[in-house]
């Protein structure tokens, strides 16, 4: 994807801003980034993420990384030194293969292991039904109910059931 801005090189920053319950997306290249004021969030530290997930890791750990070199993500590949290189985990499979030495670390630097922010409601099957549908079902059903009822020589429920189908339908 090309630059919102520019037009001219790849976008590799996404901004994304919610003001007054609107959002808006832009896609970025580095260069029209920094010149509109959105640069890295560790910049002006004097160091980066990278050193920063790697600076959290103990000695202790730092022995225990050259025995874990073997140890790879079976859907990914990444090895530990690699996420510790990098200070990125390669996939959601890195959390369970390297749980045990990344819970420490996630600790560490949030405070706790378990995200407590929002989790999307789930939208049922009758949210997503168009009017026309969900009128369909009720006559449909109100209809099961006018044969029950006509079987059972039940008239005046018949005739109530058939009066509400001619007001819906």
């Amino acid at each position: 994807m090309l630059c919102q801005n520019c037009g001219k090189r790849e976008a590799g920053t996404h901004i994304k801003r919610v003001v007054n319950g609107e959002t808006s997306e832009s896609h970025l290249c580095s260069e029209c980034a920094s010149a509109l004021g959105y640069s890295d969030v560790f910049s002006g530290l004097g160091f980066g993420f990278k050193e920063l997930l790697g600076g959290m890791f103990s000695e202790s750990q730092a022995a225990q990384n050259q025995l874990a070199i073997a140890e790879r993500c079976k859907k990914c590949g990444n090895s530990w030194h690699d996420i510790v290189r990098d200070g990125k985990v390669g996939c959601a499979d890195c959390y369970r293969t390297f749980y045990d030495k990344l819970v420490p670390t996630l600790q560490r630097i949030h405070g706790r292991t378990h995200h407590n922010g929002k989790v999307s409601r789930i939208v049922t099957s009758e949210e997503t039904k168009t009017p026309e549908q969900l009128k369909k079902e009720k006559i449909d059903s109100l209809k099961k109910q006018l044969d029950e009822a006509v079987s059972v020589q039940n008239f005046e429920l018949a005739a109530k059931l058939r009066d509400e189908i001619k007001e819906i339908g």
